[in-house]
């Protein structure tokens, strides 16, 4: 019989590369720096930065300007683009294989208390800790606050969870840092560059992730003209609080 040689799918050729696999690896788990992947997987920046290169060029991972210091830029890795390459490798060694897996599902058991910071509190930690609330049915310990709070919510804010995720926040109000001192969380996530910078330490078992985010209301502007960019944010802290729901840190 003759053989046919199959093409290999391009998520193996990307991820295939020990030191793709390793910047693949880090950014599963946040957002990082050119100058942490350095540090993280122990390689010269010119060999960082060439395969971190390859990766946007796959689709892999995307770069985006940090909202706190222009001068860097945040890595991400795509993970669902990931997820739709997987599956194609699986489809392209057996037409059985996929990655169709069940929902996570959370057991009575007390899932360690999840943080999210931003600066304001009045959209996107405030958005994040309402979608992981939904998502868990309410069974992990969700709080959100800011570094410098704004005194209400942004009315963008309460509209996108109401119409695309039915949540209604109507009745909530941004919170301050410092008024969760003294609680402990299993997970700190920051949502954006200046809060990540500026948040305080916490304690040593606290698992901390940055999500780099960037700010919908930003721009400035009719509510109604930026409620589109409140629409794109929501969607992507939604896809993250999935893939959050799949690590030992939430679920147990």
């Amino acid at each position: 019989m003759k053989s046919v040689r199959q093409p290999v799918p391009a998520f193996v050729q990307l991820a295939a590369h020990p030191v793709r696999w390793q910047l693949l690896a880090a950014l599963s788990g946040g957002d990082y720096r050119v100058r942490e992947m350095v540090s993280l997987v122990g390689e010269p920046q010119n060999l960082v930065s060439y395969h971190l290169r390859l990766l946007r060029d796959g689709g892999l991972v995307r770069v985006s300007r940090s909202s706190f210091d222009g001068r860097d830029s945040y890595y991400h890795l795509d993970l669902d683009r990931c997820t739709e390459m997987l599956a194609g490798v699986g489809a392209a060694l057996h037409p059985g294989l996929g990655c169709n897996r069940p929902p996570v599902t959370f057991t009575s058991e007390t899932p360690s208390p999840v943080l999210f910071v931003c600066t304001g509190n009045s959209a996107r930690s405030a958005i994040a800790e309402a979608l992981l609330r939904q998502r868990t049915g309410g069974t992990v310990d969700t709080t959100s606050a800011g570094t410098c709070p704004k005194r209400n919510m942004h009315p963008n804010t309460v509209r996108v969870l109401r119409e695309e995720f039915g949540i209604d926040i109507a009745d909530r109000h941004p919170r301050h840092l410092d008024s969760l001192a003294g609680r402990r969380f299993g997970t700190v996530i920051t949502l954006c560059d200046k809060a990540r910078e500026v948040s305080p330490e916490f304690d040593g078992e606290t698992r901390r992730i940055h999500w780099s985010i960037p700010d919908p209301a930003a721009a400035g502007g009719a509510d109604e003209e930026t409620y589109p960019a409140f629409r794109v944010i929501a969607a992507e802290i939604d896809t993250r609080i999935r893939y959050l729901c799949e690590t030992h840190a939430v679920t147990t």
